[in-house]
Order: C-alpha cells, then sequence, then structure tokens
C-alpha cells in the first residue's frame, strides 16, 4: 500500500479512472493494527481492480477534517476525483467487512458513467 504523505500526492492519486481506496490510519490506533496482518492478502487480491493508498490521520489533519473522517480506519473509495462509498465507523472492522465494501465500491464503479 503506497502511503501519501501531502494532500496534493492524494489528489493526483484519486484523480485516476481506476478505483482508489484510501485507507485513513494511524500509528497509535489498535484497530488500524488489527487489519495490517491481512491487508498485504486483501491488496493482492483486489490486484489490478484497486489501487489502494494510506494516510496518516495525524499527518494530514486538514485533508481529514475536509473529509470528515472522524473514525479509522477508515476507507473511501474514488474514481476520477469523486468519492464513490465509503466505509466509516468506530467499530473496528474484519477482512470480510472490508472485502464486502472493497466489492461494493466495484459495484458502484460499474454502475456509474464514466465523467
Amino acid at each position: 500500500m503506497r502511503r501519501i504523505h501531502t494532500e496534493e500526492a492524494f489528489r493526483e492519486a484519486i484523480a485516476g479512472e481506476g478505483v482508489t481506496v484510501a485507507v485513513f490510519k494511524a500509528t497509535w490506533c489498535k484497530d488500524c493494527h488489527f487489519i495490517e496482518p491481512f491487508m498485504p492478502e486483501v491488496e493482492a487480491k483486489y490486484e489490478g481492480k484497486i489501487e489502494f493508498v494510506e494516510i496518516d490521520r495525524d499527518e494530514l489533519p486538514d485533508l481529514c477534517s475536509e473529509l470528515n473522517i472522524l473514525g479509522i480506519p477508515s476507507f473511501i473509495a474514488y474514481r476520477d476525483g469523486k468519492e464513490l462509498v465509503r466505509f466509516v465507523s468506530k467499530l473496528r472492522k474484519t477482512r470480510e467487512e472490508i472485502e464486502e465494501f472493497l466489492d461494493r465500491a466495484l459495484q458502484v464503479a460499474e454502475a456509474l458513467p464514466r465523467s
């Protein structure tokens, strides 16, 4: 998962024609560490379909405020710079829930016309 360190890099990452999922995390977040062991397998499963980028909420607080990122980890899917769908809750996220979100993001991307 590619780490993003600037707002400019974030906006470039989500601007593409393909589906990009931004994962908002923080180093102190226990639930963020919970997903780390299985995320490489999840990324491999969606390779060629979804690009993943990681943002540390504490590095880019203004961006996270603008995007209304409250609970972490949070997942937001984008295409062409527009938000498709988000998975944000204060509850711990399981691998199954994350994969259901990613499947839904791909379905939404398919259903929407291209910009």
